[in-house]
């Protein structure tokens, strides 16, 4: 007879007794609660005082930039702003890209001071050189709307997206705390931030570039790929001129503008189901027609 070792029951009676499970969001990979609860925890002697978070989220098709604040009912959205807006202020295409992802943050930035009346006193930086600056409190007024970055998900990688809308944020007078490690351009090794190399990102240099190459190596793949640019129009050359359109058009007016909806001439009348008696009598009715139909043959 072998003897068989004891083996410990891990998974017992008294583990799933003390079993708790995770809040929802997280058991559906949606909310990072460790970054949460440090992005929404406001000091207590703040009192009631909301702590604002730029809260930037991308889709397929769409890029969300959102100034939210959290209350134990939920968040709130004090304000937002979509990239899908972009083509009212003249860029067409390319509405997922980082330049796109700037313009969006600049936009939602916008929006909300001019909602607080602050658009005035904070203008931001409206010279765009690709340099790394934070927005500073005036001398005698408000000190500038704060808000924090709210990544969500993303990897925090050196140029990615999300910073294109911090920065766009940055740059349109709202006080984002963030330093220029993230954006593209900073090297490493050195440890400093090439500005013209950032610049070029924002006013979509780096797709003109690629646009560029692509129609020298292969125009076939370069028609399939920017079939959406050809067929509005825009070249290479034409990316910087449209993006600096676009920012000063955000400036002139950053309100929400809602589309408008398409609505049917004649509303759609939904009938109403027949009863029991109903039924049978249409039953009848086409059981009498039938035979009518056979005696005229």
């Amino acid at each position: 007879m072998v003897s068989v070792p004891f083996v410990k029951l891990q998974k017992n009676k008294a583990y799933f007794k003390r079993y708790q499970v995770k809040y929802r969001r997280r058991r559906e990979g949606k909310t990072d609660y460790y970054a949460r609860k440090r992005l929404v925890t406001q000091a207590k002697n703040k009192y009631n005082s909301p702590k604002y978070r730029l809260v930037v989220r991308f889709t397929n098709t769409d890029i969300i930039c959102q100034i939210v604040y959290a209350k134990i009912q939920g968040d709130v959205v004090l304000a937002a702003a979509y990239s899908h807006e972009l083509p009212r202020y003249g860029v067409k295409v390319g509405l997922t890209n980082w330049s796109a992802a700037y313009a969006t943050g600049l936009l939602v930035a916008r929006r909300v001071l001019t909602k607080l009346g602050l658009a005035d006193k904070y203008e931001g930086f409206p010279e765009i050189d690709g340099s790394a600056q934070e927005v500073e409190a005036i001398e005698d007024g408000p000190r500038p709307f704060k808000a924090f970055l709210d990544v969500g998900l993303k990897r925090t990688t050196t140029g990615s997206k999300v910073f294109a809308a911090m920065k766009g944020a940055s740059d349109g007078g709202v006080f984002v705390p963030h330093s220029e490690t993230r954006f593209p351009g900073y090297d490493a090794e050195s440890k400093e931030l090439d500005a013209d190399t950032l610049r070029d990102y924002i006013f979509g240099g780096h797709v003109a570039e690629y646009m560029r190459s692509l129609k020298e190596e292969d125009e076939e793949r370069y028609n399939s790929q920017f079939s959406r640019f050809i067929k509005a129009g825009v070249a290479a050359d034409d990316l910087e001129d449209m993006y600096a359109a676009a920012h000063k058009a955000i400036r002139a007016d950053p309100s929400f503008k809602p589309t408008e909806k398409k609505v049917d001439a004649k509303p759609r009348r939904l009938q109403t189901p027949l009863n029991a008696k109903q039924r049978k009598d249409r039953v009848r009715q086409k059981i009498e027609a039938f035979k009518r139909a056979q005696a005229q043959q």
